[in-house]
């Protein structure tokens, strides 16, 4: 053969074009899988929940090497399984039967090393101590430590390919892969979730304990809102004034922010001391608050309702109240109706124009009747009229007539239900007694 360029070079042969070919397809196998990884820890990072994330983790491990099963133990402080979340199997049942992973034979062999761990027939090895009742049969397995922040979180294991084959070099990467990107995952959520609850702890330490109102019974209630963020401006409140009548109050400072709750506590403060001040109608009251707000160069608006509790003795229980931009009272009497106090007009909320004029309303509370007052959170849903909210608040109150203000407050808002903005509700009961009654007289000594 002559070294000279310019000569034509012979064609490669056929052993070579399959070779070429199969490298072309090898590389386009594995740019498909890293695209199907990347893409699943996109999907994993966007979601803030823990036990959401590491199902996430063990669907995607499952999906990327087309196992039959999967599983993510989770360890606790004591290096013991702790949690148990699987793909492939009923996790329900299999825990009802074989209860959590002991830690023993090949998965404490996993936990030991602290190292990938690849088994092409389960029941040969020697490490192997077998399947508990009620545990399905596997054949292969493909297992990799879990980290979070340095410190082993759990395993993730794989079990029996879908094609029969041995778990390979691929395999092992993939997973080894995910489990690393996981554990940023992981700590994220867990990251997300104490913040949420030192966001809630900050907020609640911001509301009142509320005195001993007797014989009217007060209950309320806050939630946060499902989705950071959890500080908000809601709150409630309720004293007793020099006077003797009750002061309750519900209020929603605009803001969603490090900046809303601190400054709810400011409001809830000065509607205290300007209530106690000078006794006298509600919207005397926050008209004197519109003005304090003034003195702030970057005044914050707020909604509310304020009312003022009265007993006349040979008339019952009266409610005076102003409602500043606020979701308007609602008023359950004791045979199951319900009634919107929303006279015309309302005042404009506080921190927006203190010169507008602002009114009050007055209306009777009959014996043994629930007032309700609460923020908007409480009948607001993305995708719903809040008219809808409101009909719907009105038919579960009313079903509730009879019950408890306890009772009501956890059948209308719970931790289980989720809600798009923070929530605080507020349930006063009038005894039940008839005009000229005293209060209390029809209670034992």
């Amino acid at each position: 053969m002559s070294d000279d360029p310019r000569e034509p070079r012979p064609l490669p042969g056929r052993g070579t074009v399959e070779d070429l070919s199969a490298q072309v397809r090898q590389l386009a196998l594995e740019q498909r899988r890293l695209r199907r990884l990347l893409d699943a820890v996109v999907a994993i990072s966007a979601d803030m929940d823990t036990r959401t994330v590491l199902q996430h983790i063990v669907n995607t491990g499952v999906d990327l090497v087309a196992a039959r099963y999967g599983a993510l133990g989770v360890l606790g402080d004591d290096g013991e399984f702790a949690d148990l979340i699987t793909s492939g199997v009923d996790r329900t049942r299999l825990l009802a039967e074989s209860g959590l992973p002991q830690g023993h034979g090949l998965l404490g062999a996993l936990i030991a090393d602290l190292a990938p761990l690849r088994v092409d027939d389960i029941a040969a090895d020697p490490r192997s101590v077998g399947f508990p009742a009620g545990h399905p049969v596997m054949t292969t397995l493909l297992g990799v430590p879990l980290r979070v922040r340095g410190t082993v979180y759990g395993t993730l294991y794989l079990a029996d390919k879908l094609d029969g084959t041995p778990f390979g070099d691929d395999d092992e990467a993939l997973l080894t892969a995910l489990a690393s990107a996981a554990g940023v995952s992981i700590e994220n959520a867990r990251l997300y979730e104490h913040l949420k609850r030192a966001a809630e702890q900050f907020q609640r330490r911001l509301l009142p304990v509320l005195p001993d109102l007797a014989p009217l019974e007060v209950e309320v209630r806050y939630q946060p809102a499902s989705e950071l963020p959890r500080l908000g401006g809601d709150w409630y409140d309720a004293v007793l004034l020099p006077d003797g009548a009750v002061l309750v109050v519900v209020g929603d400072v605009t803001g969603h922010d490090v900046e809303a709750a601190p400054m709810m506590g400011q409001i809830r403060s000065m509607l205290r001391a300007l209530a106690f001040d000078r006794c006298g109608p509600p919207s005397l009251v926050v008209d004197r608050l519109d003005h304090a707000l003034t003195m702030y160069t970057d005044p914050t608006a707020a909604t509310l309702v304020m009312a003022r509790i009265e007993h006349e003795p040979g008339a019952g229980y009266t409610m005076c109240w102003t409602n500043a931009g606020h979701p308007p009272p609602l008023l359950i009497t004791a045979d199951g109706s319900a009634r919107w106090l929303a006279p015309e007009p309302h005042g404009i909320p506080v921190g927006v124009d203190p010169r507008l004029y602002r009114p009050d309303h007055t209306h009777a509370l009959p014996p043994a009747s629930t007032l309700l007052l609460f923020t908007d959170g409480l009948v607001e849903r993305r995708g719903q009229d809040i008219g809808t909210g409101l009909r719907q608040l009105a038919d579960r109150a009313a079903a509730l007539a009879t019950a408890p203000p306890a009772v009501i407050c956890d059948r209308l808002i719970s931790r289980e239900d989720t809600y798009d903005d923070d929530v605080a509700l507020l349930a006063l009961r009038v005894p039940d007694t008839t005009p000229g009654t005293p209060p209390g007289a029809d209670t034992p000594a």
